[in-house]
């Protein structure tokens, strides 16, 4: 037979479990194999099934689709070998799980075809069966996709990433050190306004350059190193856009730094007509003079940064600044004492 192969089984796929004459003899099998490979790897056979996004249910899933070759992350028809420890995995991802150490994707150096067995230097083909292992393969990241989506390796992240390439849906920003996807609009970059308003005197902001080097605050997926669109917030902070649409189903604030993620005076001014009803029906015939002195609360604004007085209110604090309703109460001022501070606010 060809060096490297295996014959395949009924299903057409090489069976290439370590249960065979390893097993068989009770010696291990030969170093540098296919076979040693997927010992190491603790792998029960050679196939291995992508299922799509059906058996776990999470924010950002990096792939879908129907049952074909490869792993509940990637669809592939090969096993790739880690450098650092020999075993065989579908993905680097399925290696990170396994094992008590991460992967260097970039050492790779090495494939088993699922087709045929044979274990051989990294490809888009297999050299011994002929078939093509997938439809996408970057030899500089290792990575392997046959899931029929675009992607494209990006020079400057020196990753690949899902979309069509710089210049058609994505393009690179320098200052955050990552793509970014066009389709989200107009792209401003938190890290060049950061500058800005430093030059200009002001603190600037809080981000800084390379800040998609960093977690979701979500899902806590890597965003430098993730294939699905991220999406920079008005604060400048970001997160994947699937993680957003389902974040603002309850929420409101940045989850990091609790600004607003939006324009909401709308709402606010609406909060404003509310709470003035509410005074209304709750004053005492007479004049303003002669209505009892209330409770007032020190708040300190999301929005704005300001502390101001706000009145005492369950519910709603209304920045005295901005008049943004995202505010945190810092404390309850008891009415003797709202006069004195008042009178350090207008200070």
């Amino acid at each position: 037979g060809v060096p490297g192969e295996r014959l395949a089984g009924a299903n057409g796929v090489a069976d290439a479990g370590f249960d065979g004459a390893a097993e068989k003899t009770g010696t291990a099998p030969p170093p540098d194999t296919a076979e040693a490979a997927l010992a190491l790897a603790g792998a029960p056979g050679l196939a291995s099934y992508h299922k799509g996004a059906s058996d776990d249910v999470v924010l950002c899933q990096p792939v879908g689709g129907e049952a074909v070759l490869g792993c509940k992350h990637y669809a592939r028809k090969v096993r790739l070998v880690a450098a650092c420890c020999g075993a065989a995995h579908v993905c680097r991802f399925c290696h990170d799980e396994a094992e008590d150490h991460t992967i260097d994707r970039y050492a790779t150096k090495e494939m088993i075809c699922m087709r045929c067995s044979a274990r051989q230097p990294s490809a888009k083909e297999c050299r011994e069966c002929g078939s093509v292992v997938s439809r996408y393969f970057c030899s500089i990241c290792n990575f392997w996709d046959d899931s029929g989506n675009d992607v494209y390796h990006c020079p400057f992240c020196n990753v690949c990433r899902r979309g069509e390439g710089l210049g058609k849906d994505f393009f690179h920003c320098m200052q955050c050190n990552s793509c970014v996807s066009l389709t989200m609009g107009p792209h401003v970059c938190p890290a060049a306004k950061n500058a800005a308003g430093s030059a200009e005197g002001g603190n600037g902001g809080t981000v800084f350059a390379g800040s998609m080097e960093s977690e979701c605050p979500v899902c806590k997926d890597f965003l430098f190193y993730s294939d699905t669109p991220v999406k920079c917030l008005p604060c400048g902070h970001f997160m994947h856009t699937s993680c957003f649409q389902a974040y603002t189903k309850h929420y409101y604030t940045c989850p990091l730094c609790r600004k607003s993620l939006g324009d909401f005076s709308a709402y606010f001014r609406m909060l404003d007509a509310i709470l003035a009803e509410e005074e209304e029906a709750n004053a005492t015939p007479g004049d303003d003079e002669e209505q009892p002195k209330r409770a007032k609360q020190r708040v300190a604004c999301n929005d704005c940064g300001v502390e101001s007085l706000a009145p005492f209110h369950f519910v709603y604090h209304a920045c005295a600044e901005c008049r943004s309703y995202n505010t945190r109460v810092l404390a309850v001022v008891p009415p003797s004492e709202v006069a004195k501070e008042e009178a350090k606010n207008d200070k």
